[in-house]
């Protein structure tokens, strides 16, 4: 018995997953987890190689670093938003101020 040679696959999309009913399919509530945990993996990944970049960048550019890093440190704090692992599982975006609605009289 041995391993099958050859690269794992992965399903990049999304499991069909109904967040209204998740106990409806166990099955793709498991899998819409696993999705979700390895998106974040490479949003982490992601940012830790630009965070490497940056460094590099700091490194050569010296007392220029100001003005030859800038983009990359633009794009490692945009790659750095939103990607912790919080204790709910919301989207970024909602984790603002609670709007509640003022009914007029």
């Amino acid at each position: 018995m041995g391993r099958k040679k050859g690269v794992v696959e992965f399903d990049e999309t999304a499991p069909d997953f109904d967040p209204a009913d998740p106990y409806k399919d166990p099955v793709a509530m498991l899998e819409m987890r696993e999705h979700i945990v390895r998106e974040k993996w490479i949003d982490i990944e992601k940012a830790k190689i630009l965070r490497e970049k940056v460094k590099w960048c700091y490194r050569v550019e010296g007392v220029n670093h100001l003005q030859k890093c800038r983009h990359l440190v633009r794009q490692y704090l945009d790659s750095t938003r939103g990607i912790g692992w919080g204790k709910d599982g919301r989207h970024p975006s909602l984790h603002g101020p609670k709007v509640e609605s003022v009914e007029s009289e």
